[in-house]
């Protein structure tokens, strides 16, 4: 089995401590960047697609991934400059972003329907044109060809629109998994949650929601030392799909997992983000380093 993860590669600017405008430092991000490196990292087989740029932070991007071991092989390259998301660290360590997206060469990516079980889709790349038609052009082409589908829209306040809000919910009759944030569910309403067979809702320091086939189950959040939640979200879906991917299980298979298997997945998942929040930046754990949280956890 192998995943493709489709969106964006950007640059943020994180601030060296909480609440200072002065001494950002460049860290490799996105959304989806950040999900494939977090899939990879706990051992699943993932290809990146994306439009990134020839520039000095494009090169990074491109090279950090290839030294994560994923398959860089259908991401285009182009003269404009790179996404920057300029991060604001709150006291309560939680982030915010300010993207700057002009002209820049993401939106510009055209994605192909590659051999994969499992397609995930996400964030900024969802909300820039020409390429978020261009995405979800595909998703629908993944969904038709039986890959498992994850949506990942990772709200942000450039892009809490209406038409935004329209167009996601557009493509939920074609995904299998919906991973939300409580702020995105109240974003999409509720109504979203019953347009996929599984639906992740995260809860930060209350932990994981599953809702599938009318169950509900409630995961609690693993302790945690908390230095940021940059990359939290992303480290979830890449365990998620990663867990998946492990176990063999395909879109059929989704609505015949059982409520233990589901708490087990949603564990390892919630064990990931906490070894990433405990560190600053996105920096999602190994494969070994999520056993032996577990194993002092349980």
């Amino acid at each position: 089995m192998a995943i493709c993860v489709c969106g964006e590669g950007l640059v943020d600017l994180v601030p060296v401590s909480p609440g200072s405008l002065n001494n950002h430092v460049p860290a490799l991000g996105g959304g989806p960047y950040n999900v494939a490196v977090t899939a990879s990292r706990l051992g699943a087989d993932v290809i990146f697609q994306s439009r990134l740029s020839t520039d000095g932070f494009g090169n990074e991007l491109v090279k950090h991934l290839e030294n994560e071991g994923v398959d860089t092989s259908y991401i285009q390259r182009g003269p404009e400059p790179t996404i920057l998301a300029v991060t604001t660290i709150h006291e309560d360590r939680s982030a915010t972003y300010t993207f700057y997206t002009d002209g820049t060469a993401t939106p510009l990516v055209e994605p192909k329907l590659i051999d994969a079980n499992i397609a995930c889709f996400g964030t900024l790349s969802l909300a820039l044109e020409p390429g978020a038609s261009r995405y979800a052009e595909l998703l629908k082409q993944f969904a038709a060809n039986g890959a498992l589908v994850a949506l990942d829209p990772n709200i942000r306040p450039i892009y809490a629109t209406d038409a935004h809000r329209e167009f996601l919910m557009g493509l939920l009759p074609y995904a299998n998994l919906l991973k939300l944030s409580d702020e995105e569910v109240e974003f999409l309403g509720e109504e979203a949650l019953t347009k996929v067979p599984v639906a992740v809702i995260t809860r930060g320091g209350d932990g994981l929601t599953l809702l599938a086939d009318g169950n509900r189950i409630d995961v609690p959040a693993v302790n945690a030392n908390v230095v940021d939640t940059i990359g939290a979200g992303d480290t979830i879906m890449g365990a998620l799909l990663a867990q998946l991917e492990e176990r063999g299980l395909t879109a059929a298979d989704l609505t015949s997992v059982s409520p233990d298997q589901w708490r087990e997945i949603l564990h390892y998942a919630a064990a990931a983000a906490a070894i990433t929040v405990s560190r600053k930046g996105a920096q999602p754990p190994t494969k070994s380093e999520v056993a032996a949280l577990l194993a002092k956890d349980s």
